[in-house]
Parts: C-alpha cells; sequence; structure tokens
C-alpha cells in the first residue's frame, strides 16, 4: 500500500508545468539583454549597465547574460540538454543575486530574491532532470546522463566564483584608477 497521494502522471504533468514556467521567464529575461525586448535595454543598453556594474569586457557579459537566461530559458522550457540548460541558468541568476546582495534580500528593494529564486529553481532542474514529458525523455536522455547532471552540477558554483572575483577585481580597478590621477 503507497503513502502517495499524487500520481506519477500528475507530479510529471506539475514538474512540465513548472519546467515550461521557468523556462519561460528565463526566455523574457534574457530577451530584454539581447533585443531590448519588454522594456530591456538590448545589448548596448545592458553593456552599459554591465560596465557600471564591474562586469568586463562589458558586451561579451551583456550577451553572455543574455544566452544565459534566454538559451537556457528555452531549452529548459523543452526540457533539453537540462543539466547543461539549468546549470547555465543557475550560474547565471547566481552571479545575478550576487550583484544584488548588498541590497538585502526583498526584490522591492532591490535585493537577491527573484535572481537566487530563479538560480535556486533552474537548479533543480539540474539536479532532478526535465521529467516525462520533454524533448530528453523523447529522445531517450542522451543529453542529461546521470554523470551529466553531477558535472553541471559541480560547474555551477565555480562558474559563479570565477565571474564573482573579475567583478569584484573590475570594481577594485576602477575604484584605485581615480584614486591613482589625484595623486
Amino acid at each position: 500500500m503507497s503513502n502517495a497521494t499524487t500520481s506519477p502522471e500528475a507530479a510529471a504533468a506539475a514538474q512540465t508545468l513548472f519546467r515550461v514556467a521557468l523556462g519561460g521567464v528565463l526566455v523574457a529575461h534574457g530577451s530584454q539583454k539581447l533585443f531590448g525586448w519588454f522594456g530591456g535595454g538590448g545589448v548596448e543598453g545592458t553593456s552599459q549597465g554591465m560596465h557600471a556594474m564591474g562586469f568586463r569586457p562589458a558586451k561579451t557579459s551583456a550577451v553572455l547574460a543574455g544566452v544565459g537566461e534566454a538559451g537556457a530559458g528555452l531549452a529548459l522550457a523543452l526540457g533539453l540538454a537540462t543539466p547543461a540548460a539549468g546549470a547555465a541558468a543557475a550560474t547565471t541568476m547566481g552571479v545575478a543575486a550576487s550583484v544584488h546582495a548588498p541590497n538585502g534580500f526583498f526584490a522591492q528593494e532591490g535585493g537577491l530574491e527573484y535572481p537566487a529564486v530563479l538560480g535556486l529553481a533552474a537548479a533543480a532542474f539540474t539536479i532532478g532532470g526535465s521529467g516525462l514529458y520533454s524533448l530528453d525523455a523523447l529522445t531517450g536522455h542522451v543529453l542529461d546522463r546521470p554523470w551529466m547532471r553531477i558535472t553541471a552540477l559541480a560547474a555551477i558554483p565555480t562558474a559563479i566564483a570565477i565571474q564573482v572575483s573579475r567583478r569584484r577585481k573590475a570594481l577594485a580597478a576602477d575604484a584605485a584608477a581615480p584614486a591613482a590621477e589625484v595623486a
């Protein structure tokens, strides 16, 4: 006798609904950066913001952030190459959360809440896979193997740490430059 209160089909449908919704949000978020859609700045406007936040080179950072959101979001929505897609989205949103962290937790105060939740949700799909209703399932999980999940999950904190470190160094160099000009 099972204690399960949800059928496997209902659980798979819920997983699919959440995966598609998360992917859609990420596609919209990345499209702001890449194409200027939905009130975004496009690559040029995003590049200016990235430079101000300490990301160098700014244009490359803007494109990578947009692809990390829109491209990974599309792959997540489709349930294709889910470990890589989840890791790309989780890394991008983890770096974004680090930018927002000084503002506290809550999104309405500019905090890390929103990017952190998106990143954690993406990481959950890196761990758990795409589910029954996905292109990964349809293709026999050729791009969603257990070793891929482990590798992708391990790459997330490393990639975030590298980007955060590079940003901190760029910001420190920016702060030192005016001091050097005055001296």
